[in-house]
This record gives structure tokens, sequence and C-alpha cells, in this order.
């Protein structure tokens, strides 16, 4: 496993099991709304809320994405570019995720989890290694890794518009999938970013 993925799985599972032993306030951690008299925003958060976590299976599964692809978009990338690579994504997920939610008027609430950053190597690895075959967990079908990616964000953006799986954050995950891309056509001097 490469060093900044060892680093991203250990800072989640610590933060994770800390949070379980209510050793930190969460609510100041979490991505609050901005606006409002009362509101619970602060800037840090933009970050903060991708190291917590809703329960077991809500890190499981997104520590099971960082481990599947994160290793290989680092030796892709270089380790430095990857972790900026990451947290683009992840304060991207949030921000698609808080427009959204004012536009459609949603109440507040505070959302946490990596899955923004999680969707954002997702897509990276579907563009750089299309041809790779990706075995599903639930059925067990292996897919090319650029049919898996097409697939997972036409599902979150129907789930998102339907409002499928309430209390999932789609557009989060949809943001860090447009904040990847922006990401990657940056690092290869394409559109919008052609000098």
């Amino acid at each position: 496993m490469t060093p900044v993925t060892r680093a991203l799985l250990i800072a989640n599972i610590a933060v994770f099991l800390v949070g379980e032993m209510g050793v930190i306030p969460l609510g100041e951690l979490a991505l609050w709304p901005p606006g409002g008299f009362e509101s619970q925003f602060a800037p840090w958060q933009l970050v903060t809320y991708a190291f917590l976590h809703g329960g077991f299976m809500h890190i499981f599964f997104n520590m099971l994405g960082l481990y599947m692809f994160g290793s290989e978009v680092e030796r892709l990338f270089g380790s430095r570019f990857y972790l900026a690579y990451y947290f683009g994504c992840v304060v991207s997920a949030a921000l698609c995720h808080l427009a959204v939610n004012a536009w459609m008027g949603a109440p507040p609430y505070p959302t946490v989890g990596a899955s923004g950053g999680v969707y954002g190597l997702l897509l990276a690895f579907g563009v750089y290694f299309p041809h790779r075959q990706v075995l599903l967990l639930f059925p067990p079908i292996p897919l090319p890794a650029r049919v898996f990616v097409i697939a997972f964000a036409v599902l979150e953006l129907v789930f998102g518009i339907t409002g499928t799986a309430a209390g999932v954050a789609h557009f989060a995950h949809l943001g860090g999938m447009i904040g990847g891309g922006l990401m990657i056509q940056y690092r290869r001097g394409g559109f919008p970013f052609r000098s």
C-alpha cells in the first residue's frame, strides 16, 4: 500500500474509533450548511467532514473503496498530486452538496463521510485504467472499470434526482467526481486549463 493511502486509511479509522468513544465533538467537524443566524458552518468543515462516518458499514465501504483504488491512483499521480487530488475531490463534493441542498431548500443537517474523495478516486481509476476488471460485491459480477464508473455516476444522479436512498449525499458523490474530472483535466493540460 502506498504511503498517502495508508495515512488516509489510518486517519479515518482513528477518527472513527475516537468518535465512537465520544472523545471529540464530532458535531463541530461535520459539514453544516452555511447561512442563517444560528448556522454551525465553519470553513474547516469542508475537509474535516470527510474523516467522520455515520457507522461501521459507512466507514467500511468508504475505506474499502480507498483501499481498492487509492494505491493505484497514487502510484500514477505521485504522492503530492494524489493528496491534492483527494482533498480537491473532498472539497468539491462538499461544495456541490451544499449548493444543491441550498437550491432545493433542504433542511439543515450535518454531512459526514469520505465518499466524495473515494468517488473522485473511482473516476481517476476508470479514466486511467478503463479496461481493468472491477468485481461488484452484490452481485459478484466483473465489469470493466469504465463501465463500473459510468454505472455508479448514473445511479448517483438518478438517486439524487428522485430522492431514492434518502440520507445519502448523492450530489456529494457526484461533486467528488466533478472535482476529480477537473483536476484530471488540469493534470493533462486540457480544457479548460489549456494554456
